[in-house]
């Protein structure tokens, strides 16, 4: 029985924002395929709805061929599709949702939908062995430090205004950097060149974080201080990045103590950020525990974290009937029943 749940294959569709991904994996987390594709706009430019959706419709198909090319599987050996409920944008989240229904008649496969958040979480923990950590997840749509109990994972801190990924992003435009691969990333590098800390808002609220006003008024002031020759950009995008991670660090290590665990896992995009994983390591050791992180090929938005934790669910009976195969862009990570979750601590118990 154990044999036959490891060969569980599941094929995974993500497409919440600007990245459209295909993914197969099997329940042991082992990621067969993975492709995805970024829909990039010029330096400057965010990405509207209609035309992210446009280019998720252009690069799906291919990226199911490719996926499943790659992982050497054909419809025939699948167990279920799975796709992103949500959190995210609507036009974008449309088009996986219509597909994953179409290829679920073609293929008279059933459909798992998933929420975005809950997978970046799964996927953590697959890839890097952590068992039971207190998580920041934190992109370009969401801020939250998040813990399992009782069979739900839990908000304790979260963002109350934008996420701390969309405060960079929009940042990056002010200063027209590129948008390949991502504005954050290039941020970061920009970062890297910074030797002068300039003092912006620190707005931590209980467990919670405000992001809004830092950006008004670092715009405010790289507008005034630019002109000037006061700073330079690295230099503003150096004390952005520190100000903005050290009161995740904050709120991050306030949840640890409230919950009495002793190690991180930070999941999404801006996971990728090699500064952020460094001030969270030094805080983590000196608590004793660990820091958990992945590379982009798995904090970036992708098909193969929508699989597995779709497999997880319907391996434990959950799927989703062809008329309920809605998404939405609000899907809060605690509505979600983790019920592999559940019987993972059983046999803990049992064991």
């Amino acid at each position: 029985m154990a044999e036959e749940m490891k060969r569980m294959i599941a094929l995974g569709f993500e497409g919440s924002a600007n990245k459209i991904g295909v993914g197969v994996v099997t329940l042991d987390g082992t990621i067969l395929s993975n492709p995805r594709h970024t829909y990039i706009t010029p330096p400057g430019q965010g990405f509207l709805p209609r035309e992210t959706a446009q280019h998720h419709l252009q690069h799906v198909l291919p990226l199911v061929k490719e996926a499943l090319k790659t992982a050497r599987v054909t419809p025939d050996d699948l167990d279920c599709l799975c796709y992103t409920k949500g959190p995210g944008m609507g036009a974008p989240l449309q088009v996986a949702a219509i597909v994953v229904r179409v290829l679920s008649q073609l293929w008279k496969k059933p459909i798992v939908a998933v929420n975005h958040c809950v997978a970046h979480i799964e996927m953590g923990r697959i890839v890097t062995g952590a068992i039971d950590p207190v998580v920041l997840y934190v992109s370009g749509g969401n801020t939250q430090v998040i813990a399992y109990s009782e069979g739900k994972y839990r908000i304790f801190g979260e963002t109350i205004d934008i996420a701390v990924g969309n405060c960079l992003d929009r940042f990056a435009r002010v200063l027209t950097l590129s948008n390949d691969p991502s504005p954050g990333y290039n941020i970061e590098q920009v970062a890297k060149k910074g030797e002068k800390f300039i003092d912006l808002p620190y707005v931590v609220k209980g467990m919670d974080v405000s992001f809004s006003g830092i950006l008004s008024f670092i715009e405010a002031t790289a507008e005034e201080k630019l002109k000037n020759n006061e700073c330079t950009p690295a230099d503003l995008c150096y004390s952005l990045q520190e100000t903005l991670f050290a009161m995740l660090v904050e709120i991050t290590e306030r949840a640890m103590a409230h919950c009495d665990k002793r190690d991180v896992l930070i999941v999404g995009g801006v996971g990728c950020n090699e500064q952020l994983q460094e001030m969270m390591r030094i805080m983590c050791s000196e608590r004793g525990g660990n820091l958990y992180a992945t590379d982009d090929r798995y904090c970036i938005d992708n098909g193969a974290m929508i699989a597995y934790t779709g497999l997880l669910a319907f391996a434990h009976g959950t799927t989703t009937p062809l008329e309920e195969s809605i998404f939405t862009q609000r899907f809060r990570t605690d509505e979600v029943h983790a019920i592999w979750r559940e019987k993972e601590a059983t046999e803990k118990k049992a064991n």
